[in-house]
C-alpha cells in the first residue's frame, strides 16, 4: 500500500507533461511537501482521513486562504487517484474537510504590510541569530524582492564583484529577467550565509531542510514571531514603497522598478534602461541605512 507521499509522487509523475506552466508543475508538488507531507506524508493511503487533512489545512485556512484552497485541492487529486487505482475505497472526504473547517473570511487584496517605520525594530530583532529565514527575512526587506524569488534565490545568480543578483525571466511573475543592485547590506547578507553555508553555484542561497529552498511558511514564521500581528513577508514591499513616496525624492519609476513592476510609459522605460540601476543602487543603500541594517 503506498504512502499518500508516494501516491501524490506517482500523480505528479503522471500529470507534469501535460501542464504547460512550469511554475505551476514546480508549485504542484512543493505546496503538498511544504503542509501535506510533514503531517500525512507517511500515512498509507487508505488511512488518510477527513480529520487529518482538516488538521494540516487549519492553522492556513485564513492566514493563506488561496494556498490553501490549493493545497485541498491537490489532496483531493491525490486521494482521489489513489480510489481509482484501487488503493483506498472513498474518494476525498473533501465535505467533512469543509464541515470542520471555519468559514473563509473575506480579505481585501492588498497583502497586510508593517508601517516602513517599524522595519528598522524588525531588522533589529532580525539580528544576532543568522538562520537561513531570518537571513532570507533580511534579504527581502534590503531587496524588496518577493519572497518567492528570495526563497529560490542560487549562489549562481549573484555576481559578487559588480554587487549585482540577476534573477532570470523564468523565476519572475512578469517573465522578465530583473537585474537587482545589493546596497553593502545585501552583500553582507550574502557574506553571512556563505561563509555559515559554503555556497556552491546552483544551490539556494538559503537552505530550508534537505538543501531545498525555504518555505514560505518559514519566512512568515520568522516575521511573525518577530513583529507579531497580521503583516505578510509580501507586505514589506509596500514597506519600502511607502518609504520611497513618503520619505525620500528617488523618481516614482525608480521605485516601481525596484519592485519590478511594469513601467506603462515607453518613455520613462527609455530613460530607465540607461540610468536604473545608478538610481536604484543610491536608493536601495538609503532604504537600507534607514532600516539599520549592518554593513
Amino acid at each position: 500500500m503506498p504512502t499518500f507521499r508516494e501516491a501524490a509522487l506517482a500523480v505528479h509523475r503522471e500529470r507534469e507533461r501535460h501542464w504547460k506552466n512550469p511554475k505551476h508543475r514546480a508549485q504542484w508538488l512543493s505546496s503538498l511537501e511544504t503542509y501535506a507531507f510533514p503531517t500525512i506524508g507517511a500515512l498509507p493511503i487508505d488511512k488518510v482521513a477527513g480529520p487529518a487533512i482538516r488538521d494540516l489545512l487549519a492553522p492556513i485556512w485564513n492566514d493563506r486562504q488561496e494556498t490553501a484552497r490549493r493545497v485541498l485541492q491537490r489532496v483531493k487529486t491525490v486521494l482521489d487517484w489513489a480510489h481509482a487505482k484501487g488503493h483506498r475505497q472513498e474518494e476525498a472526504p473533501l465535505r467533512s474537510v469543509k464541515t470542520g473547517l471555519a468559514k473563509q473570511t473575506k480579505r481585501s487584496g492588498n497583502f497586510a504590510a508593517l508601517p516602513y517605520k517599524q522595519v528598522a525594530g524588525l531588522t533589529a530583532k532580525l539580528a544576532g541569530n543568522d538562520t537561513a529565514g531570518r537571513l532570507a527575512l533580511r534579504f527581502v526587506i534590503l531587496t524588496a524582492a518577493r519572497s518567492g524569488e528570495v526563497r529560490g534565490a542560487t549562489w549562481g545568480e549573484i555576481d559578487l564583484v559588480n554587487a549585482i543578483w540577476t534573477i532570470p525571466a523564468g523565476r519572475m511573475k512578469a517573465q522578465k529577467e530583473h537585474v537587482v543592485p545589493l546596497s553593502g547590506a545585501s552583500l553582507a547578507v550574502l557574506r553571512t550565509a556563505e561563509r555559515i553555508r559554503k555556497g556552491i553555484a546552483g544551490e539556494p542561497i538559503f537552505p530550508g531542510l534537505k538543501g531545498k529552498p525555504l518555505s514560505d511558511m518559514t519566512m512568515l514564521k520568522t516575521l511573525r514571531t518577530a513583529v507579531g500581528g497580521a503583516s505578510t513577508v509580501h507586505g514589506l514591499r509596500s514597506s519600502f514603497r511607502v518609504w520611497a513616496a513618503e520619505a525620500t525624492a528617488f523618481p516614482s519609476e525608480a521605485a516601481e522598478a525596484a519592485l519590478a513592476h511594469v513601467i506603462p510609459s515607453k518613455n520613462v522605460k527609455a530613460y530607465l534602461r540607461s540610468n536604473y540601476l545608478d538610481i536604484r543602487r543610491t536608493m536601495m543603500t538609503d532604504w537600507a541605512i534607514f532600516v539599520g541594517a549592518p554593513t
